[in-house]
């Protein structure tokens, strides 16, 4: 199965918001699998994914406090 890149929209925007955040979608996704662009203005967090589904994403990022919706890249 090969992996898809999941994207989302986020307000994830500093370091101390990505550790934060880091433990939660490490445990879920696994250290390596995810990256959360704070420079772009949607800060966009972008996750390696082959079984994870969007749901269980949201999850997550949304336990861990903060927003997140669907990104399509382009709209």
């Amino acid at each position: 199965m090969k992996n898809k890149v999941l994207t989302f929209k986020t307000n994830i925007n500093c370091s101390g918001c990505v550790a934060t955040v880091t433990p939660h979608l490490d445990s879920a996704l696994g250290a390596g699998q995810w990256e959360v662009d704070t420079q772009s203005k949607d800060k966009i967090l972008m996750v390696n994914s082959q079984a994870v589904t969007r749901d269980r994403i949201v999850e997550v990022v949304t336990a861990a406090g903060f927003k997140i919706q669907e990104f399509e890249p382009g709209s």
